[in-house]
C-alpha cells in the first residue's frame, strides 16, 4: 500500500491573497463546500486576527466542516495571533493552528531582525503556546526554500520537541531547483529526531513556474502533506496546483509511493467555481482543468485519439470532470474528424461524398478559426442543395460605396451548359447581384422576404441568408444559402429559391 499524502488545500487564505482575489464570508461558504465535495484533508480558512470578516469566514467555516475535514487558522508567532486564532476555532471538530516564523538570512535579518537563537527560541515558544489551545499544531518555517540547511534543522527539531504535528518546509518565493528542494526535505529526515511522528508539508510558489514539480519531489523524498490551491491561486504567480499535483500523483502513484484520498472528478467544477467568484480565469493551455485540456485540432492527433484516446491522453478527461475529449475542427483536422463529427450529428456518407464535404468544409475552416457544429449543419444542407441545383453560382463579385453605382458580375452554370457571366447595376450590392442572376435564370417572381443571421458565434461567423419569393401563380418559394461572405449567402439563398421554383413548376428558365 502507497503512503497517504493529505492534501492541505489553501485557497480561502493564500489563494485569496492573490491581487483581485479576495472574497467575502458567503463565498468562502460556497468554496468550503465544494473543498469538502473534493474530500481535502484539511481546509486552511484564514488569517484570523487579519480581519473581523477573516475572524467570521473562519469561525463559520470550522462549524460547516464538522468531522469531514481539519480546518486550520494561520497566525504570526505571536500570542495574540494564536489567542485569536484559537477563539475562532473553538467550534470546530478538528482544530488546526499553523503558526511560524521566517527561518532564511533575508527573514531573519531585514524582516525580523532578530539573531538565529531568537528564531530557535521563538519557534519553539509559538508551538507550545498554541499547543495550550489545539493538539494539531502545524509550524511553518517561511522561506525555508533559502534557508542554512544546519539552521533549519535546529529550528524545525525545536518545532517538532514544542509538539508540533506538522512541520511546514515552504519554498516562499519559488526559489529552488526540485533536485535541490527535494535534497533539503531528505536532510530534514536524516537529522531532526523524531521527525518521522510528524507530517512534513511542503507549500510551493510558481514564480519559476516549479510549484507541481518541487512539491512532488517534495514527495519523494519523504513529504507527507502538500499545501496548495485550486487552478493554483496565490500570490505573485501563484502556488502548486491541487489538480496538478493530485493527478500526477494518480499517474506515477506507484514512483512516489504515494496516494491521495482526493475526489478528483470535482476538479473542473471547482476550478469554474473558483473562477465564477474571484473572476480570475485560467489560460486555455492551463493544465487538467484548461479549456483546450483535452481538446485537439491538429488531423494527426484526432485521428489517433478517435483510434484509442490514450494515444495521445493520459488522462480519462472523466476523472476530473471534464465530460468527454473534445474534437475541434479547424483548417487542420483530417478526413476521420471530420467523418465523426459528422456521424455525431446524425450523418452518414459515402467516401465520394464524404470526400467533396471535405473540401467544401476546408473553404469554410481556411476562413474561420474553429469550425462549429452549426457550420456543419449549414453546410451540409449547402451541398444537398448544391447536388440537386439546376443553377450553381459559380462565382460573384460586387462594387459598392458613396458614391459608386452597385454593380454585381455573376457567373453561373446550368446542369446542362458551360458557365455564363453577366453583370447588372442596382440599388445595392445584393439587389445587383440579385439583377445579375436574373439576368441567367429569366424566371418571373416576386422577392417576399430577405432576412439574414449569424450561424454560429464570433466575428468569422457563417451567415445564412433565407429568402421567399412568389411564383406568378402566387406559390411561395424559401430558399437558403450560407458562406462567410454576406452577399455570397444571398446570391447562393435566391438561387436556392429559383432552383426549387423551377423544378416544382416545371419552368424551362434559359
Amino acid at each position: 500500500m502507497t503512503r497517504k499524502i493529505k492534501i492541505f488545500d489553501t485557497t480561502l487564505r493564500d489563494g485569496e491573497q492573490s491581487p483581485g482575489a479576495s472574497m467575502n464570508t458567503e463565498e468562502k461558504l460556497v468554496v468550503t463546500r465544494e473543498l469538502l465535495r473534493m474530500n481535502v484533508d484539511v481546509i486552511e480558512a484564514g488569517f484570523p486576527i487579519s480581519s473581523p470578516g477573516d475572524f467570521e469566514s473562519v469561525r463559520r467555516i470550522a462549524e460547516l466542516a464538522g468531522d469531514n475535514a481539519i480546518v486550520c487558522g494561520l497566525t504570526r508567532a505571536v500570542d495574540k495571533d494564536i489567542d485569536c486564532a484559537a477563539d475562532a476555532l473553538k467550534y470546530a471538530k478538528h482544530p488546526r493552528i499553523h503558526t511560524g516564523l521566517g527561518v532564511s538570512p533575508s527573514h531573519i535579518h531585514d524582516k525580523l531582525h532578530m539573531t538565529e537563537d531568537e528564531v530557535v527560541e521563538r519557534a519553539a515558544h509559538c508551538v507550545a503556546y498554541a499547543k495550550k489551545y489545539v493538539d494539531d499544531v502545524e509550524f511553518y518555517a517561511e522561506d525555508a526554500g533559502r534557508s542554512d540547511y544546519d539552521f533549519l534543522v535546529r529550528v524545525i527539531q525545536a518545532a517538532v520537541d514544542a509538539g508540533a504535528t506538522v512541520v511546514n518546509i515552504p519554498d516562499t518565493t519559488g526559489y529552488s531547483l526540485p533536485i535541490e528542494f527535494g535534497r533539503r526535505i531528505k536532510y530534514l529526515r536524516d537529522n531532526v529526531k523524531g521527525i518521522e511522528n510528524v507530517d512534513i508539508s511542503v507549500h510551493c510558489h510558481n514564480d519559476l513556474g516549479m510549484a507541481t514539480a518541487l512539491a512532488l519531489e517534495g514527495v519523494r523524498n519523504g513529504a507527507t502533506q502538500i499545501e496548495c490551491t485550486i487552478n493554483g491561486l496565490g500570490e505573485r504567480a501563484g502556488n502548486t496546483a491541487v489538480e496538478e499535483v493530485v493527478m500526477a500523483i494518480k499517474m506515477h502513484g506507484k514512483e512516489l509511493d504515494a496516494h491521495t484520498d482526493i475526489n478528483t472528478r470535482e476538479f473542473v467544477k471547482a476550478s469554474h467555481l473558483i473562477t465564477t467568484i474571484t473572476g480570475m480565469g485560467v489560460q486555455a493551455n492551463k493544465a487538467i482543468v484548461g479549456a483546450n485540456a483535452f481538446a485537439h485540432s491538429s488531423g494527426i492527433h484526432q485521428d489517433g485519439v478517435l483510434k484509442k484516446r490514450d494515444t495521445y491522453e493520459i488522462i480519462d478527461p472523466a476523472d476530473v470532470g471534464a465530460g468527454e475529449s473534445k474534437i475541434i475542427l479547424t483548417a487542420r483536422s483530417g478526413h476521420a474528424a471530420l467523418k465523426h463529427r459528422l456521424e455525431e450529428l446524425g450523418y452518414e456518407f459515402s467516401p465520394e461524398k464524404l470526400d467533396k464535404l471535405y473540401e467544401a468544409f476546408l473553404n469554410i475552416a481556411d476562413k474561420k478559426k474553429e469550425v462549429y457544429d452549426e457550420d456543419l449543419e449549414s453546410l451540409v444542407n449547402e451541398h444537398d442543395r448544391n447536388e440537386t441545383a439546376i443553377y450553381a453560382l459559380e462565382a460573384v463579385q460586387v462594387s459598392c460605396g458613396y458614391p459608386l453605382t452597385p454593380t454585381a458580375t455573376v457567373t453561373m452554370k446550368h446542369k446542362d451548359d458551360e458557365p455564363v457571366t453577366t453583370c447588372a447595376f442596382g440599388t445595392g450590392p445584393v439587389d445587383a447581384a440579385y439583377k445579375a442572376v436574373d439576368n441567367i435564370v429569366k424566371v418571373q417572381n416576386d422577392l417576399s422576404e430577405f432576412s439574414v443571421q449569424a450561424v454560429t458565434r464570433g466575428i468569422d461567423a457563417l451567415g445564412e441568408v433565407t429568402v421567399r419569393v412568389k411564383a406568378e401563380n402566387g406559390e411561395v418559394y424559401i430558399g437558403r444559402g450560407a458562406d462567410n461572405d454576406i452577399i455570397v449567402s444571398s446570391t447562393k439563398a435566391y438561387i436556392n429559391a429559383l432552383n426549387r421554383l423551377i423544378a416544382d413548376q416545371g419552368i424551362d428558365a434559359k
